[in-house]
């Protein structure tokens, strides 16, 4: 299993809005608004890292208000 953790800036007040489109995203596990430098995490799982790529590229990225985001991959044999 594939796991990515994906930081999200978002534009201010937009916050809700995206955490409600990130929960409709498959291969979304957990959705968490958070304060400091980045307003949202979010967990994403995959049997494939490339599934995981275009779900980040294609997906979260798209979702409007989104501003940028940092994605941090695991290591598959430190889980």
């Amino acid at each position: 299993m594939e796991i990515a953790y994906v930081l999200i800036n978002c534009e201010l007040g937009s916050e809700k809005a995206i955490l409600e489109s990130l929960k409709h995203i498959d291969s979304v596990t957990e959705v968490h608004g958070t304060f400091g430098a980045y307003d949202i995490i979010t967990k994403i799982e995959s049997q494939d890292s490339d599934k995981l790529r275009e779900i980040i590229t294609l997906n979260i990225r798209n979702i409007k208000h989104v501003c940028s985001t940092l994605t941090l991959m695991g290591i598959p044999d430190q889980n």
